[in-house]
């Protein structure tokens, strides 16, 4: 540790106390998590459906795309309603209006104001009472909601099979006709579907709260936010202002503390290096990297054009091969897969050269198993994902080799552990590079940190592998975090802080010893807010109030260090005139100052606007999510994973060029056409959801009537420009890395020298 000993104390702790809050929590996730009954009956006697009943319909609901298409609870897709919030909606207006004919012989609608206010009053008692028998595990609904619950559950088993009447809705949720065949299964679904709405309308025993915090927002019975929600919502903003003020105040400190930057070298010190058989082999790997993020762009379109004709492109009916759940899971699936090629891609170059320029034994056969099975990962969940939402597998096979069901886990069971498994090959190839180097005299610490996070993106993948199929989806939304937000949104960023700085120190452009202090100030920052931080998705997820407060208290930190991002990038960024051989690093960095750009705004600006309680009531589930997924996602990890090809194209082809008129027509276009599409359609459509579901409920503002208004239809086709301008940039930067780079065309100039 020498001189670095507080700073690593100081992570350690980070680690060992958030990790400590991250796995006590989760405890209290699986005690708590919304019981499943065991039968579901009448007043009467008539049992409704079974706890076996209610998990076949999730597993229905995971055959057909899950969470690509609408959502549950707020998590998933943006076209089709959120089904919890719909289906408890229908099944409240079914109850009035039996009520109303029963006791008034009319219409709910035509009843005068006192005889509503008073049927409104009952269905808000007997909604949000627990008749739950904890003890049998039996529910007791009365003869009344059971009618309700059929007649609800009559408009979906229509609306996934393929009755006529229901086509136009289907169009405008982007469902296929007779999505879900089996009219047994349709059956299921709407079981589990009651079960989701069960929860989100019944108080939790002991509170005044419903299991899911009282999320959707419905006025009929209640829904609004509880109390807690409001507090920790200003202990959110209150911790982010106190958290950046105290970062300015330690950095300027440890701004003037800085020693003076080491002289920039004569020559490239990496060119210096020979390049080693591995480290040739990666151009396969960028060659994927660009081809999956060529498709994931494309597949992209044809997901937004799916909002405006829901079956078809361009009059085209492709729904019926390509339907809406089908592409948005590639897409979301791509877009994982070629930023973690990139990533592996970068570790793996610099294998080499942390072990002194040349390759452990056998490196090269182990990055060529590497590479295809990672190949067969991609082409394996991808057919796996078509063969189940088009219902060509047996039912108990969809879950382990079709498709989850859960976003961004999409693929199947045996393909997320085929990934994990090609995750630790990778894993062993950099420890064989780097246990060796760690053994050397001299300061380590920075190579120490990079180490660490490369282990831990090796192993915290694996955390997916800890929910089943018929997990809870409380429980499995736990697990899922830990890899959508703690291993790519926390470990990523530690991976990525390090290796820059380890590849920044060795070009001699920072001295090891700030580069070191940095990547741990960093990655402690990272982690305080990060880890713990994780349970910001989880407010609305059947959790606790305990887990609320704190992903709350904790989140808002996330935020702080992208306070500084921006300048540190800046400060590289100035650094390409220092001499003559950094401007071929000119591209690479300009990606990594975008990321700080994005870092900011998508993650920062875009994330802690749906980051409050408060705020996240309201907003969860609508196109405002969808902003800081966009702008984050691309903004941050894509941009960084295209700052790692170019950096390793620029290395394996040393004598290439980058071509400048595509590199800034690739550069500038990319982030021109994110712009553009947040700006002109995500967020004004997301700004006009989040009024309807304050004004009216969240079943409104993710309806059809809703969102197939003229002024939205519009807005969706206008992020058409968006869209054109961003492939523009994307087929640019595919050229420049594809055709000049890999194919060893374009303009070419002799070696540079070597550094002494």
């Amino acid at each position: 540790m020498g001189e670095y000993r507080r700073l690593w104390w100081t992570l350690i702790a980070i680690l060992t106390i958030t990790f400590a809050i991250l796995g006590l929590s989760g405890v209290e996730v699986y005690r708590q998590a919304p019981p499943i009954p065991a039968k579901i009956v009448t007043t009467s006697g008539t049992e409704l459906m079974t706890r076996e009943d209610i998990m076949e319909g999730q597993a229905a609901w995971q055959s057909v795309g899950g969470m690509q298409l609408g959502s549950i609870w707020g998590h998933g897709a943006y076209q089709a309603p959120d089904w919890s919030a719909d289906w408890l909606h229908r099944e409240l207006v079914a109850w009035l209006d039996l009520a109303a004919a029963q006791e008034h012989g009319k219409p709910f609608d035509r009843l005068d104001g006192a005889q509503k206010a008073a049927l409104t009053y009952r269905l808000q008692d007997e909604y949000r009472r627990n008749m739950l028998d904890r003890a049998s595990g039996t529910l007791t609904v009365s003869d009344r909601r059971a009618e309700a619950i059929r007649r609800t559950a009559l408009h979906y088993q229509q609306l996934f099979g393929d009755d006529p009447a229901l086509r136009p809705l289907r169009e405008d949720y982007a469902m296929k006709e007779d999505t879900l065949p089996d009219p047994d299964r349709r059956a299921a679904l709407a079981d589990f579907l009651f079960w989701t709405a069960w929860a989100a309308a019944t108080e939790r025993p002991g509170t005044v709260a419903t299991y899911t915090n009282n999320w959707p927002p419905e006025p009929l019975i209640g829904n609004r936010p509880t109390t807690e929600n409001v507090l920790w919502s200003l202990a959110c903003v209150v911790l982010l202002i106190a958290g950046i003020g105290a970062l300015i105040w330690g950095w300027a400190f440890l701004r003037d503390h800085d020693e003076t930057a080491a002289p920039v070298a004569t020559a490239d010190p990496l060119r210096g290096i020979a390049l080693t058989a591995s480290q040739k082999a990666l151009g396969k790997y960028l060659f994927v990297v660009i081809a999956l993020f060529i498709f994931q762009i494309f597949i992209g379109g044809l997901t937004a054009h799916y909002t405006v004709e829901g079956q078809s492109f361009y009059g085209i009916d492709l729904s019926q091969w390509l339907p809406y759940s089908l592409a948005r899971t590639w897409h979301l699936q791509s877009a994982v897969l070629w930023i973690a090629t990139a990533f592996l891609a970068a570790g793996l170059f610099l294998a080499p050269v942390i072990n002194g320029g040349a390759d452990p034994r056998h490196q090269k056969l182990g990055v060529d198993i590497l590479f295809w099975a990672l190949v067969l990962v991609v082409a394996g969940s991808f057919l796996g994902n078509y063969l189940a939402i088009a219902h060509l597998l047996p039912r108990d096979w969809s879950f382990w080799i079709g498709h989850q069901g859960y976003e961004f886990l999409d693929l199947g069971r045996v393909w997320q552990i085929a990934l994990f498994a090609g995750l630790c090959l990778w894993l062993a190839l950099m420890l064989r590079a780097m246990i060796p180097a760690l053994r050397a005299d001299g300061d380590r610490n920075l190579l120490a940190l990079l180490c660490l996070s490369t282990v831990a993106i090796g192993l915290f993948y694996g955390s997916g592998l800890f929910y089943g199929e018929r997990s809870s989806i409380t429980v499995m939304e736990y697990w899922r975090w830990w890899v959508v937000h703690l291993w790519v949104e926390g470990i990523f960023e530690v991976f990525a802080t390090a290796a820059i700085a380890f590849i920044f120190a060795t070009l001699g452009l920072v001295s090891k010893r700030i580069a070191t202090a940095a990547s741990l100030v960093s990655a402690s920052l990272f982690m305080v807010g990060g880890v713990p931080g994780t349970f910001h998705h989880l407010y609305f997820s059947g959790t606790t109030t305990p887990v609320m407060a704190i992903g709350a208290a904790f989140s808002a930190l996330e935020v702080v260090p992208l306070v500084i991002l921006g300048h540190e990038a800046w400060e590289r960024w100035d650094q390409r005139h220092k001499a003559p051989w950094m401007t071929a690093l000119r591209w690479p960095l300009a990606c990594f100052v975008a990321v700080a750009f994005w870092n900011m705004l998508g993650a920062g600006v875009f994330g802690f606007m749906i980051n409050t309680p408060v705020a996240l009531f309201y907003l969860q589930g609508l196109n405002t999510t969808a902003v800081h997924a966009h702008a984050a996602l691309f903004g941050v990890y894509g941009f960084l994973a295209l700052g790692f090809t170019l950096l390793v194209l620029r290395y394996i082809r040393p004598d290439l060029i980058l071509n400048e008129r595509l590199m800034r027509v690739g550069f500038w276009s990319l982030n021109a056409g994110l712009v553009l599409m947040i700006f002109t359609s995500l967020l004004p459509i997301g700004l006009f959801q989040f009024q309807a579901s304050v004004t009216t409920g969240m079943w409104y503002a993710r309806s059809a009537d809703f969102l197939q208004q003229p002024l939205f239809q519009t807005l969706r086709w206008v992020r058409t420009f968006g869209d054109v301008v961003f492939i523009v940039g994307a087929v640019a930067l595919a050229w420049q890395v594809v055709v000049l780079g890999l194919w060893n065309g374009g303009r070419r100039t002799p070696p540079l020298p070597a550094a002494e």
